[in-house]
C-alpha cells in the first residue's frame, strides 16, 4: 500500500471495534456447543415477579435472615429510617465543591454544583446501599437517576468524597450528574428486583421499573409465580416434587448454579439484554470481564473493582466445587464463622500453627486472609478482599512488579527480602500456578506467546485465566497464535470460546473463516453475539452459503446487544463501529456524536467518526472532528497521527508530516504511524532517513506486516538483499500466501 493511493485513508483510518465490556458446555456441534434444550418447566407457562411479601409466610427464618442484609438495605425509600446521614444543616468542603446536607418539609436535600457548575438544592429521592458508605439519588429529567458524589461514611460517621483529591468539573463524564453516575445505566440491575431499565434512544430518556426496590428473594430465586402456583397445587401436596420446586434456584442447587445466581451481580460484565434466560450458562445472560491488565494486575490480583467474581473464578475453590454459600450466609450475607474457624472448616489443622504461618497465632498476620485474601480500597471506604486466594508469589514481585501479601504488611523490606524468606521457609521451588504463564504472556513481548499458547491449551487452567491468554493473543498476531487461537474455539468453556473470536479479529478472515463459522450456531448466546461481531466485518457473498442463515439469526442477536447498551457512552460507540463496519455511515455518525454527548472525552469515539465523515467525502467534517481529538487530548499520539493521513489525503503534504513528527515526538507505538512516514519520506526521496523511521518502528513492532514489507522493499531497492531478507522471512512465516508478498519471495529465491 502507498501513500498515493485514494483509498490508503480509509484502509488504514478505521480502528476496530470497542467491546465492553466482556462455562459449562453440553456437546459440540463442529467444534461449537450445540443448542440447548428447551429449559426445565416450560410447561407451566412463562413466569412472573411475585414480590419478595409472597416469601414470607412459608420461609419465615430466610425473610429475617435478608432483613437484616445488605441486599435487604441495597436501596431504599429516602425516609428518617433509611437515611444514615447527617443532614442537620451540615457542609463539605471537598475538591473544589462546597456541598450542604440539610432537611425541608420533612424532605432530604443536598446543595452542590450541578452539571452548570453552580450550585442548586437537590433532593434526595432514595437511599443507595447502607455500609460502610450510603449514596443517595438524585431525579432528573428523563427518568435519570444520579448518586450525588457526597457520600456518608457509615463507618466513621462523616461526609466524604469518593474519587478524593479529584477536581471533576461539569461536563465530565465522572461528575455526579454525567453519564459515567447513571443509576439506570451503571447501578440499578444489582440493586432492584425484575429491573427494567426501559431506555428509549430516541428520547434519551428511561421508564424504570422494579418488583421490589431493593435486592429481593426473587433476584436469586428467579420469578416466584411458577413455584407458588406448583406448591399450591395438588402434585405437591401429594408428594410428586420437581426439583428446584419450580425456581431457578433453590437450596438443593448445583454449585454451578448457585455462582451463575450470584455473578450477575458480583461480575464486572456486560448485560446481554434485559430478557434473562437464565440457563446453566452464565454467558448467556452476561460478559464477565477477563483478568487482563486493564482492570487487574498481570497475575489477575485485584486492582480496578472486579466484585468478586473474576477472582473466584482463578481459584482451587471454585474449581473443587466449593459455593458461595460455603463461607456466606446466603440470606443475611454474613460469614458462617469468623476468622481461622472459617478456613479450617475444609483445610487441615497444620495450616493454623505457627509453622505454617511463621507469625505468631491470634494477631492479624497470622490469619489466613492476611496473606492469602489481600485488600483493596474501593469507593472511598469499601475494603474489599481479593477472592482468588492465592499464595504469595514476591518472586514474581522481583521480576515483573507484581504486587505481593508479604510486602503489603511489610512495606519498609524490598520484594527481594521477602522472596527469600518464602524460599528459607518452603525451599526453592514453587508449584506451578497458571501466573507463571499468565504475567510473562501479559509483557507482549518476543516471549509472550509461548506462555500464552501453554496456557491457553491446557484445559486444567482456569477458564478465566485461559480465556485471558486468548486477548493477549489477539495482541499478537504471528502464524503460532492464530493456531492456538484456531484450536481453542472447539474449547468446551464458552468464556474461552467468546474471548478467541474475539481475539481474531486481528487475523485476516481467511486465516479464521471456516473454523470460526460453526460458532454462529453455537449454544451460547454471548458465543453467538462474538461470532456474528467477527463475521459482520465481511461481505454477505462472503459468508459460507451453509452458514448464512445462522449467521443472520446471530447478526439479530448481536443488534439487539448492541442496541441494549446504547444509553451508555461507549454502548452509542460499539453500535457505531458496527455500523460503520457495514457500511451504515449515517447511523454511525449519529451513535457517535450521541456517545460524544454523553462522555466528551471519549477520543477514540472522534477517529472513527472523522472516518465515518471521510467515507461520505466530508473531509471538512473529518479535520474538524480530529482537530477536536487534539484539543481534548494534546498528548495524544493517535490524534496527530490520524491528523497526518487525513492531511495527506487532503493534498496538504506538510501538514501531514508535521502530524506525523508530532506523534512520534510522544513515542506513538501504532505501526501504521512509522510504515506511512517512513513511506512519505521515501517518495520524497529521503531514503536514509525513511530507513531509520521504518527501524524505529520495527523496534517496537517486530511482527507488524506493512512495516516488514515497507523495510523488504526498500532493501531490495538499495540492492541489499541480505537486509530485505531478514524482513521477508517474517513475511513468508506470517502470511506466505499474501499476492503483494510474491514479488519480493521470487526476488530473494524463497
Amino acid at each position: 500500500m502507498n501513500l498515493g493511493d485514494p483509498n490508503h485513508f480509509k484502509q488504514v483510518f478505521y480502528m476496530p471495534r470497542v467491546s465492553v465490556i466482556t462455562l459449562i458446555a453440553v456437546g459440540l456441534l463442529l467444534g461449537c456447543q450445540a443448542p440447548k434444550k428447551e429449559p426445565p418447566f416450560a410447561d407451566l407457562g412463562s413466569p412472573t415477579f411475585a414480590g419478595s411479601a409472597s416469601c414470607q409466610s412459608c420461609h419465615t427464618k430466610q425473610f429475617q435472615d435478608w432483613q437484616q442484609s445488605d441486599h435487604f438495605l441495597a436501596m431504599q425509600e429516602a425516609a428518617d429510617s433509611t437515611v444514615r446521614g447527617d443532614f442537620n444543616n451540615r457542609t463539605l468542603v471537598a475538591d473544589g465543591v462546597t456541598s450542604r446536607f440539610f432537611k425541608r418539609d420533612g424532605k432530604y436535600f443536598i446543595n452542590t454544583q450541578g452539571d452548570d457548575g453552580k450550585n442548586h438544592d437537590y433532593e434526595v429521592r432514595y437511599t443507595f446501599g447502607y455500609f460502610p458508605l450510603q449514596q443517595y439519588l438524585i431525579e432528573f429529567s428523563g427518568g435519570r437517576l444520579q448518586p450525588a458524589r457526597a457520600s456518608w461514611n457509615s463507618r466513621d460517621g462523616r461526609w466524604f468524597h469518593q474519587y478524593a483529591g479529584q477536581k471533576i468539573p461539569p461536563h465530565d463524564w465522572l461528575h455526579w450528574t454525567g453519564n459515567g453516575q447513571n443509576w439506570n445505566t451503571m447501578c440499578a440491575t444489582c440493586h432492584s428486583t425484575n429491573l427494567r431499565k426501559n431506555y428509549a434512544f430516541t428520547s434519551d430518556s428511561y421508564q424504570t421499573t422494579w418488583t421490589d426496590i431493593n435486592v429481593g428473594c426473587e433476584s436469586c430465586h428467579g420469578p416466584g409465580s411458577k413455584h407458588i402456583a406448583y406448591v399450591q397445587s395438588p402434585d405437591y401436596s401429594q408428594g410428586a416434587r420437581l426439583p428446584n420446586s419450580a425456581l431457578y434456584y433453590s437450596r438443593d442447587t448445583l454449585p454451578r448454579q448457585q455462582l451463575n445466581t450470584c455473578a450477575p451481580c458480583h461480575a464486572r460484565k456486560a448485560d446481554i439484554s434485559a430478557e434473562l434466560l437464565r440457563t446453566d450458562e452464565l454467558l448467556d445472560d452476561l460478559i464477565p470481564q477477563v483478568i487482563s491488565t486493564e482492570f487487574y494486575h498481570a497475575d489477575g490480583q485485584i486492582r480496578d473493582e472486579d466484585y468478586e467474581y473474576g477472582s473466584f473464578a482463578q481459584s482451587k475453590m471454585y474449581h473443587l466445587g466449593i459455593r458461595c454459600s460455603n463461607c456466606h450466609q446466603p440470606h443475611s450475607g454474613k460469614l458462617v464463622k469468623t476468622g481461622n474457624d472459617l478456613c479450617m472448616s475444609c483445610h487441615v489443622p497444620k495450616y493454623n500453627t505457627k509453622e505454617h504461618t511463621f507469625h505468631a497465632l491470634n494477631t492479624e498476620a497470622s490469619q489466613c486472609v492476611s496473606c492469602h485474601m489481600t485488600t483493596q480500597t474501593y469507593m472511598g471506604n469499601d475494603v474489599r478482599r481479593d477472592h482468588s486466594f492465592r499464595i504469595p508469589r514476591p518472586d514474581q514481585s522481583v521480576s515483573f512488579g507484581t504486587p505481593n501479601a508479604c510486602n503489603g504488611c511489610h512495606t519498609n523490606q524490598s520484594a527481594s527480602w521477602a522472596a527469600k524468606a518464602v524460599v528459607d521457609w518452603y525451599g526453592p521451588k514453587r508449584a506451578y500456578h497458571f501466573s507463571d504463564d499468565l504475567v510473562p504472556g501479559s509483557q507482549l513481548d518476543e516471549k509472550s506467546g509461548a506462555h500464552l499458547a501453554r496456557l491457553l491449551a491446557d484445559r486444567s487452567q482456569p477458564a478465566i485465566t485461559r480465556a485471558t491468554a486468548a486477548t493477549y493473543l489477539g495482541r499478537l498476531p504471528a502464524p503460532e497464535s492464530l493456531a492456538a487461537l484456531q484450536a481453542a474455539l472447539t474449547d468446551k468453556q464458552a468464556i474461552v470460546r467468546y474471548y478467541t473470536l474475539r481475539a481474531l479479529q486481528s487475523f485476516p478472515p481467511d486465516a479464521w473463516m471456516q473454523a470460526a463459522a460453526p460458532c454462529l450456531n453455537d449454544g451460547v448466546r454471548a458465543v453467538r453475539i462474538a461470532a456474528a461481531d467477527l463475521f459482520h466485518q465481511l461481505p454477505k457473498d462472503r459468508i459460507p452459503s451453509a452458514w448464512l442463515a445462522y449467521y443472520q439469526k446471530a447478526d439479530a442477536e448481536n443488534r439487539q446487544y448492541l442496541s441494549y447498551q446504547t444509553d451508555f457512552a461507549v454502548g452509542n460507540v460499539m453500535l457505531a463501529d458496527y455500523e460503520l463496519q457495514g457500511g451504515d455511515h449515517a447511523g454511525a455518525i449519529a451513535h457517535y456524536v450521541r456517545g460524544l454527548q454523553k462522555d466528551s472525552l471519549m477520543n477514540y469515539a472522534r477517529f472513527n467518526l472523522a472516518s465515518a465523515y471521510n467515507a461520505l467525502g466530508k473531509n471538512d467534517e473529518a479535520l474538524k472532528t480530529l482537530k477536536e481529538a487534539v484539543a481534548v487530548d494534546p498528548k495524544n499520539d493517535r490524534a496527530y497521527y490520524n491528523l497526518g493521513l487525513l492531511c495527506y489525503e487532503m493534498q496538504d503534504e506538510k501538514a501531514a508530516e508535521e502530524n506525523f513528527r508530532r506523534a512520534l515526538r510522544l513515542n506513538s507505538r501504532f505501526p501504521g504511524l512509522y510504515y506511512n512516514y517512513g513511506l512519505l519520506l521515501q517518495q520524497r526521496g529521503d531514503s536514509k532517513e525513511a530507513e531509520r523511521i521504518l527501524l524505529r518502528g520495527y523496534d517496537l513492532e517486530p511482527f507488524a506486516n506493512n512495516l516488514n514489507y515497507a523495510l523488504a522493499v526498500l532493501y531490495l531497492q538499495q540492492r541489499q538483499p541480505e537486509k530485505a531478507m531478514r524482513h521477508a522471512a517474517v513475511l513468508r512465516r506470517q502470511d506466505p500466501n499474501n499476492p503483494d508478498y510474491q514479488g519480493i519471495f521470487k526476488s530473494l529465491g524463497i
